[in-house]
């Protein structure tokens, strides 16, 4: 890596350190905040889970996205907050894969986010190894998943966290 790769990559990783950092004024809310530590964990480990999961995210990281969608849920509190948040991210990242690239981010959260709240009732396991695969299996068919009817649930419902995701990217 060239002196002008390496500044490039410092200057990108101090912005989504502050970005996520930021994520702090959102969360605190719903009793949850990040530390410098704990965001530099994320980002390492999302690091990691890319190269795992073979996959390059190009723009923004999807970990202020996922901050934003799971930080008021009933099932996430300051204890396992770190932990949730890393599973989850790696989970993205494995159902981004599995889904084949046929949901946007947004899509996949969403799924994501009312499972988790709703039948895993905050169960990592259960929502990756039953829900989603489920999910990705019929995607994988040739069905485009979240515009079909689910067997539990007629629609999704327009969750107020990315409305102020929204406002917080501006």
């Amino acid at each position: 890596m060239n002196d002008e790769t390496f500044l490039s990559y410092l200057s990108n990783s101090q912005f989504q350190l502050e970005k996520v950092i930021r994520c702090n004024e959102y969360s605190k809310k719903f009793g949850v905040i990040l530390s410098n530590q704990d965001a530099l964990l994320l980002l390492n480990s999302k690091i990691n889970s890319l190269k795992e999961k073979e996959r390059i995210e190009l723009g923004d990281s999807i970990l202020p996205k996922l901050i934003f969608t799971f930080c008021d849920s009933p099932y996430i509190y300051q204890d396992n907050y770190v932990e949730t948040l890393e599973a989850l991210q790696d989970i993205f990242f494995l159902y981004k894969n599995e889904s084949l690239d046929e949901l946007t981010d947004d899509e996949l959260l969403e799924f994501m986010k009312f499972h988790f709240d709703g039948d895993c009732q905050g169960s990592l396991e259960y929502l990756e190894d039953t829900c989603l695969e489920k999910f990705a299996r019929r995607i994988r068919e040739g069905s485009n998943g979240i515009m079909e009817e689910e067997e539990d649930h007629d629609e999704f419902v327009e969750y107020e966290a990315y409305k102020e995701y929204e406002e917080f990217e501006e």
